[in-house]
C-alpha cells in the first residue's frame, strides 16, 4: 500500500547502500517536489535549512511525494532536538543534519532520533509517523527514520571514521561549497585537499558498511561523484534545475541559425 510513509523502506534501501538519485527542494512548494517525484526521483529533500520551507511545507511535500511511493527527506535548520523531533513527527523518512563539527556532535544529534531509552525523542501519538495513533508499532524501538549526517566541516573530515561508526548513522553526506571553504580553498573542487577529503568520507563510509552521498551541480559531476563511490546522488535543485532548463531553452529559441 502506498503511503506517505514507508514503514522505514528507505533506511533499509540506504543501508543495502543502493544508488539513488534525488533533488534538493528549495522553493517551498510541494507542488514542485510533486513533480520530481512524479518524474521518478528517488527521494526529494525538502532543505529547511537554506531553502524557503517550513514546518507546513514538510508537512505537505510529505504527502505529496508519497502518493507516488516517493519518501521526503528533510534537513534541517539545526541538530536541535525540537527540529528533528518534528520533521519525524511529519513523517519525513530521514533527516539531515547540517554542520556537524565532531563525532561528539553527531553522537547528541543521533540521540534526537530514537524514544527513550535509546534517546531523548518526543514521545506522541497524534502525528502522522504515528499514522494519527493507529500505528503504534512506529513508537517501538526499532527506528524507520534515517540519519544522514553532513561532512561539510574540517571538523567532520578529521573525524568521519568515527562518525561512520557511530550506531544509528544511515549515511555520510558531503557538502561540497561548506566544506570547501572550511577547507580553506573556496569552490576549488579539483583542489587535492578536497579530493582527499571526498576519498577519505567514501572510504570511510565503506569501511564501517554504509552509504556516501554528495550534492552534484549537474549531470557530468554526478557521474563522476558516482565513479567515485558515491552511492546517493543530489541532483541540484529545484530552483537551480528550474532556472537551467529557462536558460538553456531561451538560449536554444534566440540562438541565430548559421
Amino acid at each position: 500500500m502506498i503511503t506517505p510513509l514507508d514503514n522505514g523502506r528507505f533506511r533499509e534501501r540506504l543501508r543495502s547502500r543502493d544508488n539513488t538519485v534525488g533533488i534538493f527542494a528549495g522553493l517551498g512548494s510541494p507542488m514542485a517536489a510533486e513533480v520530481a517525484a512524479a518524474a521518478g526521483v528517488d527521494w526529494v529533500l525538502v532543505d529547511c535549512e537554506h531553502g524557503a520551507a517550513s514546518d507546513d511545507v514538510v508537512s505537505a511535500t510529505v504527502v505529496a511525494t508519497g502518493g507516488y511511493g516517493v519518501p521526503t527527506l528533510v534537513r534541517v535548520e539545526s541538530a536541535d532536538r525540537i527540529r528533528i523531533g518534528r520533521a519525524l513527527d511529519a513523517g519525513a523518512a530521514g533527516v539531515m543534519i547540517p554542520r556537524s563539527e565532531s563525532a561528539d556532535d553527531v553522537r547528541s544529534a543521533i540521540r534526537h532520533f530514537d524514544y527513550p531509552p535509546l534517546g531523548d525523542r518526543g514521545v506522541a501519538t497524534y502525528n502522522r509517523a504515528a499514522r494519527w495513533g493507529m500505528d503504534p508499532d512506529a513508537l517501538s524501538g526499532n527506528r524507520r527514520a534515517a540519519a544522514i549526517i553532513q561532512i561539510e566541516t574540517a571538523g567532520a573530515v578529521n573525524d568521519v571514521e568515527e562518525i561512520a561508526g557511530i550506531s544509528g548513522v544511515d549515511l555520510l553526506f558531503v557538502g561540497p561549497l561548506d566544506l570547501s571553504y572550511s577547507l580553506g580553498i573556496p569552490r576549488q573542487f579539483d583542489h587535492p585537499d578536497f579530493v582527499t577529503a571526498l576519498d577519505r568520507v567514501v572510504r570511510a563510509g565503506s569501511e564501517a558498511g554504509i552509504p556516501t552521498g554528495i550534492l552534484a551541480a549537474n549531470v557530468e559531476v554526478a557521474r563522476s561523484h558516482r565513479a567515485r563511490g558515491f552511492q546517493f546522488i543530489a541532483l541540484s535543485s529545484d530552483s537551480v534545475l528550474l532556472a537551467t532548463t529557462i536558460q538553456s531553452s531561451l538560449a536554444a529559441i534566440t540562438k541565430e541559425k548559421p
